[in-house]
């Protein structure tokens, strides 16, 4: 029985000591296409949903409860009828806030070139050093991208090894032609978006990742008004990003994912507290302004 007990728990912690990173949901969109095999799609979408959540990408130790949320909808727009797809791609990803039942939005990216070529049954291989398919490299480089925001907002600029790997994979991805990985491409694409991330003009975006998270929203579950008072006092610091950048892919799918979120958490605070918040707000992130105005309101 002794023996027995101690096979059964060898199992449970070689499984909890290898659990993988990512805890990703895939749906794959054909509503233009109406010749495609339905079958096969699905097939498609399981295909890459095991090559996320299956693969080990990193060295780290993952409990199942620690396993970063994520979802890819493709969106197919044209298929040669063989194996060539032409998609769009959503990219989202969230991190858990402590002492509650909500995720926090850190990644919400459109992605315009998602081509690739599949043939039914084919398995996904993947590899760090060499380019083997734009559907491996594709998933590959936002798995990286994912961890690495996940990392930053636990730890002080601790994704840069991810994206150091995201930026590998674009420059090895290259070499296949496919568009989204040359910086020709485009100006909101997978090459500008690892190098905002790895950029120094935007350190201090990564720096209010981090403590907004961990001094912010972490903090309101003890105490509300503290958690909202600690991110505006984080606020003034972004202020030393460089003004001619904020239009840039990085800043602009943070912010747009966040102005709802950090207008409904400082709405908490009072009506002086919200105005400075307001008019930090509308410099660093004048695209959603619009949004920020609820702070001015009484309540």
């Amino acid at each position: 029985m002794k023996k027995i007990i101690g096979l059964v728990l060898l199992v449970f912690l070689t499984s909890v000591s290898f659990a993988q990173e990512l805890n990703a949901r895939v749906q794959i969109l054909t509503p233009n296409i109406s010749n495609i095999n339905k079958r096969n799609v699905e097939l498609l979408q399981n295909t890459i949903r095991d090559f996320l959540n299956n693969n080990k990408w990193t060295n780290d130790t993952y409990l199942p409860q620690e396993r970063i949320e994520c979802n890819f909808v493709i969106t197919i727009t044209k298929w040669d009828g063989s194996s060539a797809y032409s998609a769009e791609a959503q990219i989202q990803s969230s991190r858990p806030v402590y002492g509650s039942s909500y995720y926090s939005t850190l990644l919400n990216m459109s992605d315009k070139d998602f081509d690739f070529n599949y043939n039914d049954g084919q398995t996904l291989d993947f590899s760090d050093q060499n380019f083997i398919s734009n559907l491996s490299s594709l998933f590959g480089f936002y798995a990286y991208t994912i961890i690495g925001l996940d990392k930053d907002s636990f730890s002080k600029h601790g994704g840069t090894p991810y994206y150091l790997r995201a930026q590998n994979l674009l420059n090895i991805a290259q070499a296949g032609g496919n568009k989204g990985w040359r910086a020709v491409d485009g100006l909101r694409n997978r090459f500008w978006i690892n190098e905002n991330l790895l950029n120094v003009s935007f350190r201090e975006l990564r720096t209010f990742i981090y403590d907004y998270h961990l001094n912010g929203l972490d903090k309101l579950q003890e105490n509300v008004p503290v958690g909202a008072k600690n991110i505006i006092a984080l606020l003034p610091a972004l202020q030393k990003m460089d003004k001619q950048k904020l239009g840039s892919i990085f800043p602009n799918a943070y912010f747009a994912s966040k102005a709802d979120e950090i207008t409904n958490v400082l709405s908490t605070t009072d009506l002086q507290d919200r105005m400075v918040a307001f008019n930090l707000l509308s410099e660093i992130d004048p695209a959603n302004i619009g949004k920020y105005e609820a702070l001015k309101k009484t309540r």
